[in-house]
């Protein structure tokens, strides 16, 4: 493995100067990004593949729409569609991704869409819904386009930035360097005992300025949800008989999960962001035996809704739900300067 890397080092330090040569253009001006008159809150990384993104803008929602009208805008990755659409709680994971429709399903209230250019992109969701009062856009750190009035970076504390390489080496997407952008840092998937000195060290490596704001977040497994509203309730217990299906980019935490409380007779991984068939879900089916229960992820869940399926098969697929929490309860601190960023810009609808 080392040495398949430094293969790819050469290769890692070209990407390397393309991305300081445009991060470069943004900062002299001469690409030029647009700052609406409402509040916007970036959540983004600087590596590919699973960091959490999700579960936290899932907690944001919760927590900017008790008081305000929130608009989500995400690109919509794995979708067939192009140009903006608006996601509804009917609307199928091919047609808008997998992410924004799990938010949606959890909160229809919201207004979210998709389009792969995110000016134009908020530009139509403030049209579709003038009275927006902050908007979240999900990935965007790199998108530049859009200069956010708050970014929110997540580090994924099993893979830091600090020990890990550029494109193709690596899982960098972008320098670490650009940690500097970020408003607020926050190291994810920490596990729940992790010390005072663990968290200093991490904070020290970061290099982060006084300005910026560092939070440690873990996460919380619940019970197996139905995956259809066909899907009939069972109470699980460690004798439960489970197979783990997923196609996210790191699915140790979740198979661990399972494997902690319930009896895990079968495990299969498919890539992140992964379109199943109704021929994969049913070969499942085909090996295990009829007391066996198939138990997915909640991201996953939103693409296996859109299929066709048996009722008895439905009635045996759940989903895992997860939430995030603040390690040695900061969410009181994160909370305040979330709100109060929201409070503090008023929207006017209007950019420049």
């Amino acid at each position: 493995m080392e040495l398949f890397r430094l293969i790819l080092l050469p290769f890692s330090w070209i990407y390397w100067l393309v991305v300081k040569v445009r991060h470069l253009l943004f900062d002299l001006n001469i690409f030029k990004s647009f700052q609406f008159d409402i509040p916007t809150i970036c959540v983004g990384n600087l590596t590919v593949g699973g960091t959490g993104k999700t579960p936290h803008t899932d907690y944001l929602i919760n927590l900017i729409k008790k008081e305000f009208r929130v608009g989500l805008l995400s690109r919509g990755y794995g979708r067939k569609t192009k140009g903006f659409r608006l996601v509804t709680i009917t609307s199928k994971a091919k047609d808008v991704g997998d992410e924004p429709l799990q938010l949606k399903l959890k909160h229809p209230e919201i207004t979210c869409a998709v389009h792969e250019d995110r000016v134009n992109g908020v530009v139509e969701l403030l049209r579709t819904s003038p009275d927006t009062d902050a908007i979240i856009l999900d990935d965007a750190f790199q998108h530049r386009w859009i200069k956010a009035g708050l970014n929110i970076l997540m580090i994924d504390y099993n893979r830091p930035v600090y020990n890990d390489f550029l494109l193709p080496a690596g899982n960098l997407r972008d320098s670490i360097s650009e940690i500097k952008r970020a408003n607020i840092v926050i190291v994810s998937k920490c596990p729940s005992n992790i010390s005072p000195d663990q968290m200093n060290l991490i904070g020290s490596r970061l290099h982060l300025s006084k300005n910026q704001s560092l939070y440690f977040t873990s996460v919380r497994y619940g019970n197996p949800v139905p995956v259809f509203d066909s899907g009939e309730e069972y109470v699980f217990n460690l004798n439960s008989r489970v197979f783990a299906l997923s196609g996210i980019a790191n699915p140790k935490l979740f198979v661990n999960q399972l494997e902690k409380n319930y009896k895990v007779v079968g495990k299969k991984s498919f890539a992140d962001h992964h379109n199943f068939s109704v021929k994969e879900i049913l070969s499942i089916f085909e090996v295990v035996s009829n007391d066996t229960f198939v138990v997915t992820t909640e991201k996953d869940a939103a693409r296996i809704r859109g299929l066709e399926l048996p009722l008895e098969v439905k009635q045996k697929l759940f989903y895992l739900p997860l939430e995030v929490y603040f390690i040695d309860n900061e969410e009181n601190r994160f909370n305040t300067q979330i709100i109060e960023y929201v409070r503090e810009n008023k929207p006017n609808r209007s950019f420049y």
